[in-house]
Parts: C-alpha cells; structure tokens; sequence
C-alpha cells in the first residue's frame, strides 16, 4: 500500500542530515532544483530556468564515500559546469564522487516548474526510482509545493522539506502572527486585505496610530525576493493637513501608481491578499540582514548562518546578494532570535531550511533588530553556505557566528546572484574559467581566498553570473570580489576584441 507524504516524512532519520564528512553514511539523494514558484513573479528574473544550476552546491554531501546523490535538471548540464563544482570538494578525488552522481534532466526548457516535467514523464521517473534505494533515500529540493510533494509520493521516497499545508507561515501575514507568538520584535503593520479600499483604509490606520511615520511598504502575501513589495512614501501627502475621509481619498489615490514589482499585482491582491507595513528608518546605521537554520527530523534546530543582505532594484527591496557574516554588533541577536522562530515552526511540523529577514538600525548607539518576513524554502542565501562548506571542512562557532576552519581561521565571503554586465555576453564557461585561472583568482584552499561561480548558464545568453567570493576578514573578501569582477570584465573586453582583430585578419 502507497504510504502518504506525512507517513513517509517519517521515514526520515537524523543521523541522515549528518554534516559531509561523517561517517558511515550510506544513502541516496535526489536532488531537485525545481522553482516552483509564482510564474509571474520568476518572469522578472533574468535567466530564471538557469537558477536550477544554484543547488549544484549540495553535491557537497558527495565527499560521504558512501553517499549517492541523483541530480536533476530542466536541460541537460554541461560537464565543465558539473566538474567546476566536484573539483572543489577537498578530501576526495573528483572522480570518484562523479562515480557517484547520475545525472538526469527532462530536456525541456520551457519556464514550468521542473517537478511538473518530471510528473509528466513516468519513463524518466521510472529510471530515477530505479536508483534509490528503499529506506534509504530522501529528496532534497529548494522549495516544497503540491508538485513536490505528489513527486513524493509517486517516487515513494521522503522528502526533507516543509509541507505546503504549513506554508502560511512562510507568507507575509503568517510571519508576523509567528514573530508575535515568538516574541520577536517586528515593525508595526496591518491585517491581510483584498483589495484598494481596504488597503488605504489599514494604511490609513497605520499612519494615525504612528503620524511620524514618513513611509510605509506594501507587501503581497506571497511575494518573494522583494519582487512583491513596494515602499510608499506618505510624507508627500501631507496626510496630516486632511480629514479622515480625505486620508483616506488621498492614500486610494496614491495606491492606484504604486510601483509594485509584480506584475498585475492588484489581482494578486484580490487573490492572496495584502498588508502595510511600517518601513523602519533612521538612526546611525541602517542594514538588512538575515539569519538561516536547519529543522532535523525529530525537531532540533540548528542555525545555520547570518548574512547582511544586498538589495537593490526599484524599489530597493530586490535581493541582490549577500556578506557573511552578518555584524558582529548584532549577530547574536539574530540568531537568538531565528533560533526562537525555528523552534516554534518545527512545533508545526516544519522541516529543512528556513530563513529569517530583518531590519537593524542604531538609534542612540544601540542596535535595534526588528524581523520582517519568514522563508520556508532554500534562498538567496543558501547556495554561497553550501560552497564554502563544499570548500572546506570548517563549520559555524554557534557561540560567535563565525565560520571557522579545522585550524581556528575564520572564513568570510561576498555573493551574488546578479553580476550582469554586456560585456559578459557571449563569454562561454570555458573563456571564464580561463580568465580567472589566468588572474590567480580561484579559490585557492592554500591561501584560503578567491572566487567560485554558479550561473555559469546565464553567461554567454545574458551577461550574467553568480559569484561568491572568500577571505579572511570583510575586506579581503570584498577585495577579493572586487578583484575579480574587475579582471573578469577586462578579460572579456580583451577577448572580444582580439576575437574580433582575428576574424578580420581572416577574412583579409
């Protein structure tokens, strides 16, 4: 008899979530990239159905000899792509963990979930079963939604990742009843609403109960990555010159050239509603960063690492990338307080990875640390951890926060997921591969600095790139990042031209 997605969960054991590099691990893992997420919302990410290449990094449990892992993909992957990640992993030779890793993919690039192909093509899943062994396989995926989890099912193997039923938590409405129930500072903010009216009225609201409050940020319930968020600024309107109708007139108005990211973002609020947030300024300082954990099968939480965010965009909300670590100032607030808010969603029933968003701001000398929004899912975050502990064998000092390695060094980086550029266009991962070895800035384990790239797909079509780039302290690897953005689009400059010298002389 088929078991159900909850019976199998609890199939799952946690010596299987053991850190690489233990031992006696003997399991199969299936990998599955998919970003089955809100088509409308990916369709504003450049290069999105390359973004499956990120979780590469997970090939980091391949450094368990006894570890197979089952990798699969929209297109096929390109060796060099594959090899440049397997080539990292210190303690073990490249082939003999590509011994161990069976790659598949659905050879369809349309811009539809993975998970949805692969539900489509039973042949496919078929030759994918065939290679995990009963009870002694899990499936690894970077968001769980009802595709996953009937995958699950179909495949009948346990996938470590939160049930959809519990993704309420993870919406923008789910995260302040959670921060609330935790304990955990939040910004003030409104109700979940359905349409214009309502929203200038809880906008309205809002402002009365703070008049001070120069902006506001009006955030879908389901947004991602900022792409469904957008600030307000209320200073302009004068709210405070008008009646309480007039209010609330005047803020309609405004809300109806609201530059939200999303596109038909007024349907989106019919459909999965909306709220107001007050949108924390001033002080000394002012930063975004974020705290990431792990729920293990059996509920213990474990934070995994803090990052100060980089964002961007239109309206300055768009996640960009990120720097590890986050503020000593403030570090161990955050990940007090993403260990309360893990403890509390593994009472749910959630698993795997979650993330936690915050505003700090320094008022008075004092860092004030306030959360705004809970991921139930893998991020922006995620896949820069997973390479520098596909890089080492170093793991987080949960007293400080640090990422130190086997002989005491602390390990810092920079990354992003969207170094674009047109120079970078038409640059094949084979011509970057070169610049970079050429400059001396790949991570060299010796020097315990240099860069690593993911996106390698988006590069020759897009101009676009992941990197994340490792040093000693910030500012080495910030110098380090600087560096090699430098010498990448330089070296792509030279080779154009001296391409373009080439194909002249050739046709003289």
């Amino acid at each position: 008899m088929a078991l159900s997605f909850r019976d199998l969960q609890q199939e799952l054991r946690p010596e299987w979530i053991a850190p690489a590099g233990g031992e006696g691990a003997d399991l199969d893992v299936l990998v599955l990239p998919s970003l089955s997420m809100d088509r409308a919302q990916m369709a504003l990410v450049t290069g999105a159905h390359h973004y499956e290449e990120r979780q590469l990094f997970a090939l980091v449990r391949l450094r368990d000899p006894g570890v197979r892992m089952v990798y699969v993909s929209s297109k096929p992957l390109a060796d060099l792509v594959v090899d440049a990640v397997l080539e990292l992993l210190p303690g073990i030779p490249a082939s003999h963990a590509r011994r161990r890793l069976h790659l598949f993919d659905a050879d369809d690039a349309s811009d539809r979930p993975l998970t949805e192909k692969l539900l489509e093509r039973p042949a496919l899943l078929e030759r994918i079963a065939e290679l995990l062994r009963p009870g002694r396989s899990f499936i690894q995926c970077y968001v769980v939604t009802e595709l996953e989890k009937e995958l699950s099912e179909r495949l009948q193997v346990p996938l470590l990742g939160t049930d959809p039923a519990l993704g309420w938590w993870g919406s923008k409405k789910g995260s302040r009843d959670l921060f609330a129930r935790c304990g955990v500072p939040h910004p003030a903010g409104s109700d979940l609403v359905r349409d214009l009216d309502a929203l200038a009225e809880a906008t309205a609201t809002l402002w009365e109960s703070q008049p001070e409050l120069a902006r506001c940020v009006v955030k879908l319930n389901e947004g991602f990555s900022g792409e469904g968020n957008a600030p307000l600024a209320l200073a302009p309107l004068a709210l405070h010159e008008l009646t309480a109708p007039e209010r609330r007139q005047r803020l309609r108005e405004a809300l109806e050239t609201l530059p939200m990211p999303a596109l038909s973002w007024r349907q989106r609020v019919e459909e999965q509603g909306a709220l107001v947030e007050a949108w924390l300024e001033g002080g000394e300082g002012l930063s975004s960063p974020s705290v990431q954990g792990f729920i293990h099968p059996g509920g213990a939480v474990e934070v995994l690492s803090t990052h100060e965010q980089i964002l961007g965009g239109p309206s300055g909300q768009t996640y960009l990338g990120c720097r590890f670590p986050a503020d000593g100032a403030y570090r161990r607030v955050l990940m007090d307080h993403g260990l309360r808010v893990g403890q509390a969603l593994a009472t749910e029933g959630a698993l795997e990875r979650f993330g936690v968003d915050f505003i700090a701001r320094c008022i008075a000398g004092q860092w004030d640390v306030q959360a705004i929004e809970v991921n139930l899912r893998q991020g922006g975050t995620t896949h820069p951890y997973m390479a520098l502990c596909a890089l080492t064998t170093g793991r987080l000092d949960p007293a400080s926060g640090r990422f130190l390695t086997p002989t005491g060094e602390a390990l810092h980086y920079q990354a992003t997921d969207n170094l674009c550029d047109e120079r970078l266009r038409g640059l094949l991962p084979v011509d970057l591969i070169d610049i970079v070895a050429d400059a001396g800035l790949h991570y060299d384990p010796a020097r315990l600095r240099g860069s690593v790239f993911h996106l390698l797909g988006c590069l020759s079509e897009f101009g676009k790139l992941g990197m994340t780039s490792i040093g000693r302290d910030d500012q080495e690897a910030d110098a380090v990042f600087q560096a090699t953005v430098e010498r990448l689009l330089a070296g792509a400059s030279q080779r154009r031209s001296a391409s373009l010298d080439h194909l002249m002389l050739a046709g003289r």
